[in-house]
């Protein structure tokens, strides 16, 4: 174990570094107007998980960026998270990943080098599992630690899954546990309890969504996106504000890690959690604080939020036992016509 704590030199971690909703949505104001281009299959309009660029009429490219701080101590791990954050975007598009560029800031005075190529070994570990190469990047010298990628991929049109795409009645499912970002803070604060609650946490963040380039094959799959800093509640507003829907969600349906309570029971959480609220909490019915903090925790490498139509249920819980996802195969809740809230909590 390095005597180098990664998470000590940073102010965020993980997705929990991400610049708050409300503070976003005042930067990306403009009054430019730019022109159309009907190559652009998907661009910001929507807050969807990556670019798409259609080189022809039936296939495109899949572009998006994604880079934090720490949210480990461990560099391999964090390498290895990093890169599947990234390419998750890809995946939740339905789309397959071709290549990856890294992005690296490093304090050289502070940090040994060392540690950053472990950093970048974790990462072509993880791009190796996704059967690509991390062809070239770029690094700048930094006061606070930061990777990760800048990746590409391709889709098929007709199996492209955007945030916006939902459709009445559909069934919602998750494909990883949320509370990631509570552990985190956990581990931040030196409040972790058990070695073992990271190890699952590690575990999961380092899994790749590739899932979702299978679930973009089935015509009942309406719409994917990933769970990162926004936190469940962030995204799946997104998405049904994106798709003018609402959603009904069974609070004691959504997967969390087993050991997360007693992290709640204590207040343990971090600060993007009440940022995200802050920005939500009049879309959402009344909340109590472990609610808040389960619905709000900004995952890193989170699982992906899908919406299934009913009759494509079993195909799709199928798929999730093909993939070792037999936890969550089942619904978490259902997207409606738009109502106010636009999230209820049964």
């Amino acid at each position: 174990m390095s005597e180098f704590r990664l998470t000590q030199y940073s102010k965020g971690s993980g997705c929990g570094c991400k610049i708050s909703p409300a503070a976003l949505k005042e930067i990306l104001q403009t009054h430019e107007e730019l022109p159309d281009d009907n190559r652009i299959w998907v661009g910001n309009a929507t807050h969807d998980d990556a670019a798409v660029f259609g080189w022809n009429d039936q296939e495109g490219l899949v572009s998006t960026t994604d880079f934090f701080m720490p949210m480990v101590d461990d560099a391999y791990a964090f390498g290895k998270i990093a890169a599947a954050n990234a390419l998750s975007d890809v995946y939740a598009m339905g789309g397959t990943p071709l290549m990856a560029l890294a992005i690296l800031g490093w304090p050289v005075d502070k940090l040994p080098l060392s540690l950053a190529r472990d950093v970048m070994e974790g990462a072509r570990y993880t791009c190796r599992m996704a059967g690509i190469t991390i062809a070239g990047g770029h690094s700048i010298e930094s006061p606070e630690p930061f990777f990760g990628l800048s990746v590409n991929g391709r889709i098929q049109k007709k199996n492209l899954k955007q945030n916006n795409t939902a459709q009445p009645g559909d069934l919602l499912y998750l494909t990883k546990p949320i509370g990631n970002g509570i552990i985190s803070a956990a581990v931040k604060r030196g409040q972790l309890e058990d070695d073992t609650h990271l190890d699952s946490v590690i575990s999961y963040m380092s899994t790749l969504n590739k899932l979702g380039a299978t679930l973009a094959l089935i015509d009942g799959v309406h719409a994917m996106t990933d769970i990162t800093g926004f936190g469940l509640a962030g995204h799946l507003l997104e998405v049904c504000e994106a798709s003018n829907l609402s959603a009904e969600i069974e609070f004691g349906k959504i997967p969390v890690y087993p050991f997360l309570d007693a992290y709640i029971s204590k207040h343990i959480y971090p600060d993007m959690t009440m940022k995200n609220y802050s920005h939500y909490s009049s879309k959402i019915s009344t909340l109590d604080l472990p609610k808040l903090l389960v619905m709000c925790d900004p995952q890193t490498s989170g699982g992906l939020l899908v919406t299934v139509a009913p009759s494509a249920s079993q195909e799709v819980e199928a798929c999730f036992h093909d993939f070792g996802i037999t936890g969550y195969a089942q619904p978490i809740g259902k997207l409606i016509e738009s109502t106010t809230p636009v999230i209820a909590l049964r």
